[in-house]
């Protein structure tokens, strides 16, 4: 079930961002050979429309839309309906309008979660109920991992000996820290309560007892239609600048060769997490979606090879130059880029394998 309810996701996530790259391409007159859900080998083809063929394709972690004359060649130079012959303004905007179909789809996602009642922190100004103390996350290997803690789970109470933390994350942290006795942590998972014995340990947060877990005090967050539009347009902004933040920081720690790799998950680590989630609720799971939405956006905007952002430097580069990059050039760093691409998510995929067993 969790596999289904992931493909499902992805499935809605690339059916849109191909979507939009379909649209702005129809709509400046470019021709579309193909629109696939999934990568080839091909398994069915579906139907044509307006001289689209819609296919589906084995491989179900992914999806294409083929443009006629985005990988150059002589016969789409001299066509009028290909990408090529296009304004440069006009190619950039098929580009980037996947990722804009993501950003929008994210935008639904959260406003309709806030429609039905979704956790959110406290302290972004919205009217919230029942707050209180929840796990965001849990550090692999660490004690709270061992005991069986997962993120999502609302602190009850913590205790040790006869003493009691308090409510607030920076209490509850305070009181772990303070000695290296184990300690009682009693949460609710699905409408189930049960406590846990964790025992600190140290070297997880520097000079003091840690037993490896996040917290943030959430409350839920009910609004009408309108407000929920709102809150969710700035919430899906909110979430874009953080993401992107997060992600430029781990590029750069990739660079200087210090960045944790066991952060990065694949589609089977998804899967996971997918269940997890879903497990909490359906508001809860249309977060979750939002979030892999924004995710898919910004990386795909990534000035890299075979990725929108690195089509998107080439159409900048030759804005620049006011000189096309040379057919083969292009077609050769993008087909390097896919492979690195698709090497990428084999080690991924074997890693995320591996942790499961």
């Amino acid at each position: 079930m969790n596999i289904i309810i992931f493909v499902i996701i992805l499935s809605v996530l690339v059916f849109v961002h191909e979507a939009g790259h379909f649209i702005a391409a129809k709509t400046f007159g470019i021709r579309v050979d193909e629109f696939g859900l999934g990568y080839p080998p091909r398994a069915k083809k579906l139907f044509k429309w307006k001289g689209t063929d819609f296919t589906l394709n084995w491989l179900p972690f992914g999806g294409f839309v083929k443009i006629f004359g985005e990988d150059p060649s002589e016969e789409a130079k001299h066509s009028k309906d290909s990408f090529i012959a296009k304004r440069r303004d006009k190619q950039a905007v098929v580009l980037v309008s996947g990722v804009v179909g993501n950003f929008l789809l994210a935008w639904v996602f959260i406003s309709f979660g806030f429609m039905m009642g979704m956790s959110s922190p406290v302290d972004l100004g919205l009217p919230t109920m029942d707050a209180h103390t929840t796990i965001t996350q849990i550090l692999p290997g660490s004690p709270a991992s061992a005991a069986g803690l997962k993120a999502g789970d609302e602190v009850f109470l913590i205790t040790r000996g006869e003493q009691s933390a308090g409510k607030t994350p920076e209490e509850i942290s305070n009181f772990i820290s303070s000695g290296s006795d184990p300690i009682n942590v009693t949460v609710k998972r699905g409408g189930e309560i049960f406590t846990k014995s964790v025992t600190p340990a140290s070297g997880i947060v520097p000079g003091k007892p840690a037993i490896g877990f996040g917290l943030a005090e959430v409350s839920i967050v009910k609004l009408n239609p309108v407000k929920a539009v709102y809150e969710g347009f700035r919430a899906a902004v909110l979430l874009t600048r953080d993401t992107a933040e997060t992600l430029w920081s781990f590029i750069a720690k990739a660079v200087t060769g210090h960045a944790d790799f066991s952060q990065v998950t694949g589609p089977v680590g998804l899967v996971a997490v997918t269940g997890q989630v879903a497990g909490l609720g359906f508001a809860y799971l249309l977060s979750f979606a939002a979030l892999i939405s924004i995710n898919l956006s910004i990386v795909n905007l990534l000035p890299f090879p075979a990725l929108d952002g690195g089509r998107l430097l080439f159409v900048i580069i030759e804005a620049v130059t006011r000189r096309p990059i040379p057919p083969r050039v292009a077609n050769t760093v993008n087909a390097v880029g896919f492979s690195l691409l698709i090497l990428l998510m084999i080690l991924v995929t074997i890693r995320d394998v591996r942790n499961i067993f």
